[in-house]
């Protein structure tokens, strides 16, 4: 069980190295290779698509094969669109290449080989040490994240110390992004059989009980998803790149920073959780978190942007690891599998539809349009989530109440 873990830990850690990598590249690689703002939107909603289908797939049909085999697709798919992306040229190439390797422009992991590894995640642990399992899980996350964002700085480096061109220090970056989505095969190539379990294959075998709850919060994870798509990763770096004329670097080190206080937000999360509750923690800072990023557009300048993106991002991951740990407490441990992946497929769907909007937006009205949008439907999903389900308690919380 612990060994099992222990893999599950190693593999989301370096898939998110990869996916902070290309998070903060994705929309500065493509404008260096002269594509506008609404195709750099269309191409990072092409690898949200690409994300959703993998998530579409793995929902419906990955009872038929088993956790393990579903990772080890995934990803190995992920990695041949991510070379394909470092050899494309051409708009419609480019978006081929991020809809097959599922390109995360979100600069979060939150794909296919997540909702197994979080269904698998349960049979690992306690139902008192789930959420903290949750947390440590999140905060590798997001320390890959971390690193991967100053990976981003990679181009640079190229540039300065091999003289490469602009654009070959990109493609080289790219390649070595692929390499990183390729590793985890190695981490789950070991996983024991433990991992797999009972599990079903639709909606149709879901308890009645469990089909509304899924269907209200799927409801609610929509709108924060379609929020999140203007809110991508890849978009809030050409923000940063066209509004202050920073350069990978200095936005790679921003968001090595945004990740470490998202890590460290993981831990607050689960401390708080355990006194307020799972529901109350995710609504509470979240709303601040939208607050916060509303007034960064305003900024002068970039270091005053900066601290109050930072800001945000010690807050806004905190709903996280308690929206995971809510979402497989309020269901059968048989039913995990489907919630952890019909939750997260309508939040990707919002996020594939939302970016190419945003680009739109970028390029017709303002640079800072899309970040009002996202944040004040984050606000209302919030609002809607708390009033929805304030009241539906998991497990250790039904304890806590009768002790």
């Amino acid at each position: 069980m612990l060994q099992d873990r222990s893999w599950l830990y190693i593999a989301v850690f370096v898939r998110a190295l990869a996916t902070g990598m290309i998070g903060v590249l994705l929309g500065v690689y493509l404008a260096e290779l002269r594509l506008s703002p609404s195709a750099i939107g269309v191409v990072v909603g092409a690898g949200l698509a690409g994300a959703t289908l993998a998530t579409a797939v793995v929902t419906f049909g990955e009872a038929r094969f088993g956790h393990r085999r579903a990772l080890m697709v995934v990803t190995a798919l992920t990695s041949l669109g991510a070379c394909l992306l470092a050899i494309s040229t051409s708009p419609w190439a480019l978006g081929v290449a991020a809809f097959l390797g599922m390109a995360n422009g979100m600069g979060r992991d939150r794909g296919a080989a997540l909702v197994v590894e979080q269904a698998a995640l349960p049979a690992t642990t306690t139902h008192t040490s789930r959420t903290m399992t949750f947390a440590k899980y999140n905060v590798l996350q997001d320390m890959g994240h971390a690193f991967g964002s100053l990976l981003a700085a990679l181009p640079v480096f190229f540039e300065t110390s091999i003289n490469a061109s602009s654009e070959g220090a990109q493609r080289a970056s790219i390649w070595i992004y692929a390499v990183l989505c390729a590793a985890p095969l190695i981490a789950y190539a070991r996983l024991s059989g433990a991992i797999e379990a009972r599990r079903v294959l639709t909606s149709t075998r879901l308890l009645p009980e469990t089909r509304r709850t899924l269907t209200r919060i799927s409801g609610l994870f929509a709108i924060d998803s379609l929020a999140g798509g203007f809110l991508t990763t890849a978009l809030l770096a050409y923000f940063f790149y066209e509004r202050f004329g920073v350069d990978t670097r200095e936005i790679g080190f921003l968001f090595f920073i945004a990740r470490i206080a998202n890590a460290g937000s993981h831990f607050a999360a689960a401390w708080l959780a355990r006194r307020i509750g799972l529901v109350n923690t995710m609504v509470f800072t979240h709303i601040p978190s939208s607050l916060l990023l509303l007034t960064v557009p305003f900024m002068p300048n970039f270091e005053t942007a900066a601290i109050l993106f930072l800001l945000r991002e010690s807050l806004v991951e905190m709903d996280v690891p308690t929206r995971q740990s809510y979402v497989m407490a309020v269901v059968q441990p048989e039913e995990r599998t489907f919630a952890s992946g019909i939750t997260h497929l309508v939040r990707l769907a919002g996020w594939a539809v939302a970016p190419a909007f945003a680009g739109l937006l970028m390029a017709g009205q303002s640079l800072a349009i899309p970040i009002y949008v996202g944040a004040a439907m984050k606000i209302f999903y919030d609002l809607a989530l708390w009033r929805a389900f304030r009241n539906l308690k998991p497990p250790e919380e039904k304890t806590s109440l009768h002790a």
